[in-house]
């Protein structure tokens, strides 16, 4: 199943849902970052509940979310777009921590003290930036209690990683279901029971059950209609002209030391693992360049 997001609105406009499988991604992603076990799944419901929230999202707009724990995996982070473009990151990519009650110890690798930071660029002069304390560092509650707290959207939000014998990402997505203004209780009530009942979405994803049938468990007789469906990809706008910017803002004086350091600087992004390498010649150029 190809990775991909699917909106739907109830009729009456007071319920939205969001479903999406993200298999590829986040076993595109963790490979590139080389996490274990935990960090894997870890970073997969990140990269997920971005996802998720990014498809709230249109045009040009960006979205970033960050979890920052006192943990041994530090700081996870996830940016996306509204086309579906999503990339991220994880400061240490080994939790080195055993399951925990049958579980992998995500909250445990997060950490129990420390925040989830939201940044959007809307489009507007000034982001807009948010964060909440971690609730269980489970992540799908932390981004649940964010959307209810600082957004004030009732919102429920579940997030899978899956991993088979071999410790593959065998499936991957999330659910997040959110009840809009000005609400209506029995419907909200209709939902939380159905919610409660639905299998992890990671197992009905397993078992070729589609983003659509998964939102139709979830809605049951309440009518809905599809917003959107949105492909879903890892992208990473890296690009040597922008690694090049970035060395010749150093200064003169830090690319001097660079160079008499060594003969070739390496520079490797962060989130898509490319090279870029810029030799003593071409560094002495800018300098040569910037005396001119």
């Amino acid at each position: 199943m190809q990775d991909y997001l699917v909106r739907v609105t109830s009729k009456d406009g007071l319920l939205r849902g969001m479903a999406a499988v993200t298999t590829g991604i986040v076993a595109e992603v963790c490979q590139k970052q080389q996490t274990d076990i935990t960090a894997t799944v870890a970073l997969g419901r990140l990269l997920t509940g971005g996802v998720l929230l990014g498809c709230l999202l249109k045009g040009k707009q960006r979205l970033a979310v960050m979890v920052e724990g006192n943990g041994p995996l530090g700081k996870l982070s996830v940016e996306t777009d509204a086309a579906g473009r999503v990339r991220g990151t994880i400061r240490n990519p080994i939790a080195g921590l055993p399951p925990k009650d049958g579980r992998f110890d995500v909250a445990g690798a997060i950490g129990r003290a420390g925040f989830l930071h939201v940044w959007k660029d809307l489009g507007l002069k000034d982001p807009y930036q948010s964060m909440v304390q971690l609730q269980t560092s489970e992540i799908a509650e932390d981004l649940a209690w964010y959307l209810t707290s600082s957004e004030q959207i009732p919102s429920s939000v579940s997030l899978g990683v899956e991993l088979d014998n071999e410790a593959q990402v065998a499936a991957a997505g999330g659910l997040l279901v959110q009840s809009l203004p000005p609400g209506d209780e029995q419907q909200v009530e209709h939902i939380i029971r159905r919610l409660q009942q639905l299998p992890p979405v990671t197992s009905l994803l397993r078992n070729g059950t589609f983003p659509e049938q998964i939102l139709s468990q979830v809605f049951g007789e309440v009518d809905f209609g599809i917003q959107q469906r949105v492909p879903l990809e890892f992208y990473c706008p890296c690009h040597e002209e922008q690694i090049e910017a970035m060395l010749r803002a150093m200064g003169a004086g830090e690319l001097k030391q660079l160079v008499k350091e060594q003969e070739q600087v390496e520079v490797v992004c962060e989130y898509c693992r490319s090279r870029y390498q810029f030799d003593s010649a071409r560094i002495n150029f800018w300098l040569n360049e910037s005396l001119d």
